[in-house]
């Protein structure tokens, strides 16, 4: 089952960690969103394989946009 990643904050994408393929474990950084200045994390809600990349880096986005997507 897919597990959609989202973004926990507005701001800009200003770092994708994974690529289409690799695996992730459960609370492993898989992005980083900067927003005011402060980078934030984005962390893997469960381990899984990245199935799909939305966003890209520079990208701005809004609190529960979709980033990636695990299978």
């Amino acid at each position: 089952m897919a597990t959609d990643v989202c973004a926990h904050i507005t701001g800009t994408v200003w770092k994708i960690e994974v690529k289409v393929g690799d695996d992730v474990e459960e609370e492993q950084s898989v992005a980083i969103l900067e927003s005011m200045k402060m980078e934030m994390p984005v962390e893997a809600p469960k381990a899984g394989k990245v199935a799909k990349i939305v966003a890209e880096e520079g990208q701005a986005v809004d609190e529960g946009d979709v980033l990636l997507t695990l299978e």
